[in-house]
């Protein structure tokens, strides 16, 4: 009996720019039938691709052995490349510039690989289409019905509460904190939960702050915070991999954007709404508009 097609992805970045691959790993998932696909990545992001069903195995990135594939004349782990050669299909989502890592997969015997630029650019295309442009050399286009789909099956049962994500990779993308405490005083008698990582703990967000009622989600692995969220009633956030993860979980959301372009990093789903402040400064977004538009949104789900 013939073997099933091996696929392999590799794509490091951080949360978002994962997300917005999931799209690229869906078409290379359905279009190559029975295909066993396999993600390098950074594990704690990486899993997603696995909860979410598009991918069956994961590996590290970051393990020892992988180093010496960035380099032009390390020794290769012979395992891993025994492991790399067993692909019928690796498509690589690695700024490779100087072209060492494809100089690396041709010196240890990969079949077929397939470079996708990571780096989006600001020209009004989605993200997640430009990061699949490069599956089109193997005659793989990225459609809306790839593009818009949930990543995690919703699971909302009329009584899930309202999760705000007050933060974000970048200071200059994010409403002011008091702004969205104040706004989950005034959603009134909805539950809130408030969710924050590392970067929200470094601002000195904690949950002191939120309020006698409001709950807490800290640091949680993104595939039980994907599971919380698919029981959510709305998000609410800014520009960022949660917003992303909140999307793909199918959850009604509302995003507040500022300096980047929803154009080509707002997730694409249909259940998504966008505020943005023209002038880039998100101090300067109107607490009015914000709660009229989040009530919206609570509202509908």
């Amino acid at each position: 009996m013939k073997p099933p097609p091996r696929v392999l992805v590799i794509r490091g970045g951080a949360i978002g720019d994962f997300i917005l691959t999931l799209p690229a790993i869906r078409l290379l998932r359905e279009t190559i039938a029975g295909c066993h696909l396999e993600v390098i990545g950074y594990p704690a992001i990486a899993e997603l691709a696995r909860s979410a069903g598009l991918a069956d195995s994961v590996r590290s990135l970051d393990h020892r052995t992988m180093a010496p594939l960035f380099a032009k004349t390390a020794p290769i782990d012979e395992a891993l490349a025994e492991h790399l050669r067993s692909f019928n299909l690796v498509v690589s989502f690695l700024y490779d510039p100087d072209g060492l890592f494809r100089a690396t997969m041709e010196r240890v015997g990969v079949k077929t690989l397939i470079e996708c630029f990571p780096r989006v650019q600001g020209d009004g295309v989605h993200a997640s289409r430009q990061l699949a442009k490069g599956l089109e050399k193997i005659a793989m286009y990225l459609d809306d019905e790839h593009l818009q789909r949930t990543h995690f099956e919703r699971r909302f049962d009329g009584t899930g509460p309202v999760a705000i994500h007050p933060g974000s990779g970048s200071e200059k993308k994010n409403w002011p904190v008091e702004n969205w405490l104040r706004l989950a005083d005034e959603l009134g008698g909805r539950d809130i939960v408030f969710i924050t990582g590392e970067a929200e703990e470094a601002r000195g967000v904690t949950a002191c702050g939120f309020g006698p009622h409001a709950a807490h989600w800290h640091a949680l692995p993104l595939t039980e915070l994907a599971a919380r969220l698919t029981t959510c009633r709305a998000f609410l956030g800014h520009d960022s991999g949660i917003s992303h993860l909140a999307a793909g979980c199918g959850v009604p959301s509302l995003l507040l954007f500022g300096p980047t372009d929803p154009a080509v990093w707002a997730p694409p789903q249909p259940w998504v709404s966008v505020l943005r402040e023209e002038s880039g400064d998100l101090a300067r977004l109107d607490f009015e508009r914000v709660k009229s538009a989040s009530a919206q949104v609570v509202a509908k789900s």
